[in-house]
């Protein structure tokens, strides 16, 4: 009587084991905070071994920032490819943010939520710094042409992700739609307040 040959064990794709290791941290820290995930909960959520965990992260505090800093470079994608005028651009990106906060909440969260601002690491504070450069940057070219009213072009930048935040966070958490009155009341008054143009609610090009 002939025996089937045995299968070899199943190998598993570590970039996938990766990648479920980090959907479950992102959700479990979003959800129910930093210092109340466990690892052996990221690993029950992901499906494997807790030791796994450290084949692919140092430590939580690595795991968290990781995700933080693929946050911030996924919310700086719009702010380097949008174009047109400064309000154009501005709607550009926060309706690409607001998307986000509709397909994935918790990274949403992870960015925004300010439970997270001590935990980040030097290159975690960095990168930040790096998306608020790129926001100054691109409102000092507003006050160039004449579309910005004076004062700081980073004091401005400031105050516009300041609106988005509030803005982003309550789509995230399922309390606004991205089309409730309350975000076109937000975005219009803070347009209003650092427009130069005498007409600050005209509509943009883009909407």
């Amino acid at each position: 009587m002939t025996h089937p040959t045995p299968r070899p064990p199943r190998r598993r794709d570590p970039k996938s084991t990766r990648e479920r290791l980090i959907r479950s941290a992102l959700d479990l820290f979003t959800s129910k905070g930093y210092h109340e995930t466990t690892t052996p909960q990221i690993a029950a959520r992901a499906g494997v071994a807790e030791g796994t965990i450290y084949r692919h992260f140092a430590s939580k505090d690595l795991l968290l920032n990781e995700l933080y800093r693929a946050g911030v470079r996924r919310l700086m994608k719009p702010v380097v490819e949008s174009k047109g005028s400064t309000r154009d651009r501005l709607e550009a990106i926060v309706a690409d943010w607001r998307d986000l906060a509709l397909r994935d909440a918790s990274l949403a969260r992870m960015v925004f939520d300010g439970r997270f601002t001590q935990l980040l690491d030097e290159r975690s504070r960095t990168a930040w710094a790096e998306l608020g450069a790129a926001m100054e940057s691109m409102v000092a070219s507003g006050k160039s042409a004449g579309e910005v009213r004076a004062g700081g072009a980073g004091a401005w930048a400031d105050f516009w992700v300041a609106v988005v935040r509030h803005v982003v966070l309550k789509v995230a958490d399922g309390r606004w739609k991205p089309d409730d009155p309350a975000v076109r009341l937000m975005l219009d008054g803070a347009w209003r307040a650092m427009s130069a143009a005498p007409d600050a609610l005209q509509t943009p090009a883009n909407l």
